[in-house]
């Protein structure tokens, strides 16, 4: 066992845990936020996609030890009232169906949006690729990035 402190959502946690225990086991199990989802743990789906200093990371296989000093960014850490530009067009085009996938779509559409403010649509579909989404809905997913990406750079709503 080994003290590590975590920021995560802008919040310092400290926490006693095996150097090599998964972030996405820390942050739900330790920490109890359950908004990132494990999926295939293997960092295969998705699921558990953080923002790790504002880029796209699979929590569940990112060990802790690896995390440092980072800043980590969770779903809940968007906003806490579902005002988030990204959250608010999820909701205007029904993305989620099933929703185990959303918190992964969410945090690696905030980070292809910390990247690129007006994203084209292979650049979503690549952005999106590492998120698996056993319903479908990658139609929505797009339109609903598209939509938030005007609305943070000043566009129509």
């Amino acid at each position: 066992m080994a003290s590590f402190t975590l920021d995560i959502n802008n919040k310092k946690y400290k926490v006693d845990a095996s150097p090599d225990m998964p972030l996405l086991w820390a942050m739900r199990d330790l920490l109890g936020m359950t908004g990132t989802k494990f999926g295939c743990g293997k960092g295969y789906c998705g699921a558990c996609t953080v923002l790790i200093d504002g880029e796209a990371a699979k929590s569940c296989s990112r060990p802790i030890e690896m995390v440092g000093k980072s800043k980590i960014t969770t779903v809940e850490g968007l906003s806490s009232d579902n005002s988030h530009a990204l959250q608010r067009a999820w909701m205007k085009y029904d993305v989620p169906q099933c929703g185990y996938c959303q918190s992964g779509q969410l945090m690696a559409a905030a980070a292809l949006l910390n990247e690129k403010k007006n994203p084209t649509d292979m650049d979503i579909d690549e952005a999106m690729s590492g998120v698996l989404c056993r319903c479908g809905t990658y139609q929505r997913v797009r339109l609903a990035i598209h939509e938030a990406a005007k609305e943070m750079t000043g566009g129509a709503k």
